[in-house]
Formats: structure tokens, sequence, C-alpha cells
């Protein structure tokens, strides 16, 4: 959302196979543009859910401006991207990402992704590791790990009733009362957290044409995976951020995960009083953190 985005930062677009992928980059002072193709890329992916889009990071990447050229994209089927009217699926989302490094970055990029997303980068990166020099990743998980689903809480039967998915996603995403419910209630630990500015820009995503088609994907299930099938073959990189009180998907679960692989996975940080955005609830930390491992005196 563009309107969202914080300033110095515009929009620019690539096509995919999917259609019209926009993402966010340094277009406008007080970033110098000309120097930013020399900047190494550092590419910052959203999570899925209504309403979801690039402005969930927007208030941690202003902060690597001057040290790198930001890409914050909103993934097909979110924001203001193309919405393909089609049953979305895993693969969908492990080509047009990996097609927007390949159109964007010279790799190997650094990635950062958040909850579904870092887990389907963690596939990607399995699958083609030249992409990538480091990934850093917030809550990642595939929603169905060691085979305990997480993420639905509808009947299936319900979300695919004809009409009546439509009345779920109006009543659950595109009013918002139910989005700033969504962001207290189940996203942040803080609900006092949630400011009028994140609410419009969730609505905002939420009420493009087309929108529900890849959140009711997400809801129905059909891109979970069992993420601990995986996480073991992983050998880029890695640092992992969990908010301590992120639900769905514990921190319990993460450093369970995160010991399947030790040696790819160097550390892993659990931030007090953050839900499973703290990159949005607490972005001052998730900053420091990043800068940590991000600076050029620092090693992954």
């Amino acid at each position: 959302m563009l309107q969202f985005q914080p300033p110095g930062f515009g929009q620019k677009i690539i096509n995919t196979s999917l259609g019209l992928m926009v993402y966010y980059t340094q277009t406008n002072a007080p970033w110098l543009i000309a120097e930013t193709e020399d900047l190494p890329p550092l590419v910052f992916l959203h999570n899925f859910g209504g309403g979801a889009s690039a402005y969930e990071w927007s208030k941690v990447y202003p902060a690597f401006a001057p040290t790198h050229k930001v890409l914050a994209p909103d993934l097909i089927g979110w924001g203001e991207s193309a919405h393909p009217v089609r049953d979305y699926q895993i693969s969908d989302y492990l080509t047009t990402i990996a097609e927007f490094i390949r159109h964007t970055c010279r790799p190997p990029v650094t990635v950062v992704a958040s909850s579904l997303t870092a887990g389907l980068i963690i596939r990607l990166a399995i699958a083609h590791p030249f992409l990538f020099q480091a990934l850093f990743l917030v809550c990642p998980s595939g929603f169905d790990d060691f085979g305990q689903g997480v993420g639905r809480r509808l009947p299936l039967q319900l979300i695919n009733t004809p009409m009546l998915d439509n009345l779920i996603y109006a009543l659950g995403a595109e009013n918002e009362l139910a989005v700033r419910n969504f962001l207290q209630s189940f996203l942040f630990a803080k609900p006092e957290r949630v400011s009028e500015e994140m609410v419009q820009a969730y609505l905002a995503s939420a009420q493009q044409p087309n929108a529900k088609f890849a959140a009711l994907a997400f809801l129905r299930g059909d891109l979970y995976f069992d993420l601990s099938l995986y996480i073991q073959q992983l050998t880029i990189p890695t640092v992992i951020f969990w908010g301590k009180e992120a639900q769905f998907t514990s921190v319990k679960l993460g450093q369970r995960l995160a010991k399947f692989n030790l040696s790819a996975i160097r550390d892993f940080h659990a931030i007090p009083d953050a839900g499973v955005l703290p990159h949005l609830e607490t972005p001052e930390i998730i900053i420091g953190l990043l800068q940590r491992y991000l600076s050029p005196s620092s090693s992954t």
C-alpha cells in the first residue's frame, strides 16, 4: 500500500508468471538513489493472512536504506500485486518468489521473512541455495509442523461453500472492526500497540479486488506443510526470531524446529512481550537484532 509506505520509498513493478508483482524500494530523498544499485540487496517478505502486505515490514526496513538496496514486495494475491483468480498452491509462491529475486537482484541475497512465508523460504533455499546468502526468519512455520495443524479455525465445509466463503471473508477481513480485533487478539501480544494506521493498511489490502482467493487458500490450509520434514536439509546460515507470546505457532515449536538443524540455524532469539509479528509490534527490537548481524563487521 503506497500510501502507508515510509518517506523515501516508492513503488516499482516486475512481471512474474502469475502476473505483476509490486514492490517497495528507495525511490526518493533522503536516499541516494544513484548509489542504491551498488548496495547489497535485502529482501523483506510478509506473512499470509487477511490484509497482509509489505506494510508489515515498513517499520523496520527504513533503518537499512542507507546500507542496503531494500526490496519489499507484495506477494502475488496480496497487497497491490496481481490477484489472479485461482486455487493458490505452495508452488505458486516458491515460483514467484524465486522469479522476484532473479528479476530484481544479483544473487545471492539476504532475505528477511515471517511465519508461513519464512517456512516457504526455507524450502526455496533448500531447492535453490545459490539464490541466498543468509536468512533472518520470524516465527517460521509450515502451519502443519510435526503433523499438528495450527492455523485452520473454520471447518472446510464452511470455507468451501459457494457464497458463504464470500461472507466469511467479508466478515473476517473486509471490515474495520474485524481487522482491528484480529490484530489485537491474535497477532499482537499487547493490543494497545495496534495503531489506526495499521488497521487501515490491513483493511486497504484486504479490500483489493479478488483478495479473497489467496486469503481463503491460506484459511483452508492449502498452503500448509510440515516444515520439520524440510528444515534438516537447510544449508544457508539462518537466524530465527520468535515472539514469546505468538499464538498458533508457539515459541516451543520454534525451539523444537531449530534443534533439527543446529549447523545452519546459528541463533534463536525469543522476543519478550511480542506476538507473531514482533517486527510490527516492537520494530525497534527487530531492527537492533538485525543490525547486529548485518553490520559490515559481523558475519552470520
